[in-house]
């Protein structure tokens, strides 16, 4: 998305409010796509007819306000699923589990087939790697499987009569209507999440209009159709135009010498000497450009060095696990191997797999998590609530060791 998304559970102000002002990849929770039901809100009409007359003073074409504004309704479930986005901590293991999942690779490395052509064609024109692009469209729509398909006008409307980002988002909805005026799109067509970032790539809409581009030569910059090339290649253009530089890469795992003094790690200290100072890449050479070294897990957790590329991703989500998500998915489909570092525990002491241990054995013992994706989300909170309560220990909500190693005797 493009909209500077933090790590939500649940993806946005740097390019599209993706996941919606959350952390990249619904990795996270999935972006509804059935329809919200529209609810009777006077002092939304009277709002909605109060912009009709800014929007025609901003030089909309009447008829243009007129059929998009007719069809708008204030929507609750927008403004719940605003209140809603509380920021979850995710560890470096949980986002990669689900960035770089096996469905996920695999359904990238079929879509990077079927698509290989334009892909290498887009690469040509703005020098973004084909992988780069298709882990974008992974993350941001699971490969336009997850576009979603709420009104953008409803949503967009609502959420700047809420008031909480009032002035953003009625930008937002003077972008959409000029999108509808530009005739890029239908009105019917105009959909996208609750938060208004719309197409394969999740785009909102002024970063719509101002870096989408027509590839396909049809006469419309088309990021809504089930063809993805026009939402590729703007996502192409956009990075090209943030500075991407070809032929360099986004960055590279490394091992750090014994005794490393950490204190060098962080984004704002870039340098080009890490080779002398014991640094190594776990696949590979070190690449010839400057660096930052940064470790997302700790100083015993997995280390990157990440070079200009890196950050030409966080333009795309402004966090530092999605640009590491986009960066580690794409070396996947090019045929790369998984994180070699060692991952830590989360602040309960558990890693990923103990996670998952105890959602399994919570279905079994009768307390439903529904999955067992080692993610603790509203499901396993109840499920362990639940958990709890029969058992008569303190009702908590949250996993720990203890109650892992318990529900592994059976108590």
């Amino acid at each position: 998305m493009i909209v500077s998304r933090r790590v939500f559970v649940a993806g946005a102000a740097s390019l599209s409010l993706s996941a919606c002002m959350g952390g990249g990849i619904r990795a996270t929770t999935p972006r509804a796509t059935s329809p919200m039901r529209p609810q009777p809100n006077a002092a939304f009409d009277a709002w909605l007819n109060a912009y009709a007359g800014r929007a025609r003073s901003a030089g909309i074409a009447p008829q243009v306000v007129d059929r998009a504004l007719a069809g708008a309704g204030f929507l609750p479930d927008v403004i719940a699923r605003d209140r809603r986005q509380t920021e979850f901590t995710r560890t470096l293991e949980d986002y990669l589990a689900i960035a770089a999942s096996p469905e996920r690779i695999a359904g990238g490395r079929a879509a990077l087939a079927r698509h290989s052509a334009t892909l290498r064609a887009i690469e040509g024109r703005y020098g973004v790697p084909a992988e780069v692009l298709t882990a974008i469209w992974g993350l941001e729509s699971r490969y336009g499987t997850e576009k979603g398909d709420i009104p953008a006008v409803s949503a967009l409307a609502t959420l700047a009569f809420d008031g909480r980002r009032g002035e953003f988002f009625e930008s937002q909805l003077t972008a959409a209507l000029r999108i509808l005026e530009r005739g890029d799109t239908t009105y019917a067509n105009l959909r996208g999440s609750w938060a208004g970032a719309m197409g394969h790539t999740q785009f909102i809409p002024t970063t719509y209009q101002a870096y989408a581009v027509d590839f396909t030569g049809d006469g419309r910059r088309d990021i809504w159709a089930d063809d993805p090339t026009d939402a590729l290649a703007s996502a192409a253009n956009y990075l090209s135009r943030m500075g991407w530089q070809t032929g360099q890469p986004w960055g590279q795992e490394v091992r750090l010498p014994d005794g490393f003094n950490t204190g060098l790690a962080g984004r704002g200290a870039t340098r080009g000497d890490w080779a002398a100072l014991g640094v190594r890449a776990v696949s590979g050479t070190l690449a010839n450009a400057p660096a930052s070294l940064i470790l997302p897990d700790g100083p015993r957790g997995p280390a990157f060095l990440v070079y200009r590329n890196f950050s030409v991703i966080l333009r795309y989500n402004n966090s530092e696990l999605y640009g590491i998500g986009i960066g580690h998915l794409s070396d996947r489909l090019r045929g790369g191997g998984p994180i070699q570092g060692d991952f830590q525990p989360d602040a309960n002491g558990l890693r990923l797999g103990d996670r998952q241990e105890l959602q399994r054995l919570l279905t079994r013992a009768g307390f439903d998590t529904q999955g067992a994706d080692g993610v603790i989300g509203p499901n396993s909170e109840a499920a362990i609530r639940a958990y709890q309560r029969a058992r008569g220990m303190p009702v908590t909500g949250q996993p720990s060791r203890a109650l892992l190693e318990g529900l592994r005797r059976g108590a």
